[in-house]
């Protein structure tokens, strides 16, 4: 019973046109064009740690050709007190990063994709001065991980549905 309905289930699936997003057609598929994405320069510490996880992931060919794309991200990050005590002390903080990026096309200098990305972390402020900001770093580079994982699927399916 189980062989049959995963059998339908298989059947039923390719029926309906899903297909991985990197699988490609003719042996050309989206790990090649995002090979070809090029990341501008991020200004900040921050947009560093978020250049440098979008290289990470769009670098999938490591033997890119020229690149034909350019991904323009433009960075908003703020850090919220939330816990206060009696004393105005602040017990935790939200930081927050959010991103606008544009994916453009280089030869055209069409705009592909135009879109916002983000996350946000909770802080615990101890009274540890080194500890807070350990652990203000540790969000700043978890959130540039985010951030850069909803990039990168968003341009992924904007390059799939062109090709």
């Amino acid at each position: 019973m189980r062989f049959v309905f995963t059998l339908l289930a298989a059947l039923a699936l390719s029926a309906c046109g899903l297909q991985p997003i990197y699988a490609g057609a003719n042996g050309k598929g989206v790990v090649a064009d995002l090979s070809a994405v090029q990341i501008a320069p991020i200004e900040g510490r921050t947009g560093w740690l978020l250049a440098t996880a979008l290289e990470d992931r769009v670098d999938l060919n490591r033997t890119a050709p020229a690149p034909r794309y350019r991904l323009d991200v433009q960075l908003d990050e703020s850090l919220e007190s939330l816990g206060l005590l009696s004393d105005e002390r602040v017990t935790r903080e939200r930081r927050i990063l959010r991103a606008r990026y544009q994916l453009v096309d280089l030869e055209s200098g069409t705009i592909l994709l135009d879109a916002s990305a983000g996350s946000d972390s909770g802080i615990d402020v101890v009274s540890s001065d080194y500890a807070t900001i350990a652990a203000e770093r540790a969000a700043a580079e978890r959130l540039a991980q985010t951030v850069a994982d909803q990039i990168v699927t968003r341009v992924s399916v904007a390059l799939r549905k062109r090709n």
